[in-house]
């Protein structure tokens, strides 16, 4: 919930900030309409390295890595005594 407050605030501030480029005359308009585009992108770039930065640190699960090795080791039991050959080539 606090990350949905912060994203309505941000967006909120830079809308009254677009308003108030485009009621100005600072910058050009034709430069002023182009600002949602922009922001728009520059969003998608920062989710993009948000997820290339959760990968890069993704965490490791030693307990689960243990339960889904006796899960393996389980189910090759179970294809041996089915008459599965389980091993790899």
């Amino acid at each position: 919930m606090k990350h949905i407050v912060k994203i309505f605030s941000l967006v909120v501030a830079i809308t009254a900030l677009w308003i108030g480029l485009l009621q100005s005359s600072v910058i050009p308009r034709s430069h002023t309409c182009l600002l949602p585009g922009y922001f728009v992108v520059s969003l998608g770039c920062y989710g993009l390295l948000m997820v290339g930065v959760g990968l890069m640190n993704f965490p490791t699960c030693p307990q689960e890595a243990l339960l889904l090795q006796e899960d393996i080791v389980e189910a090759k039991e179970y294809l041996k005594q089915r008459g599965v050959d389980g091993s790899s080539s």
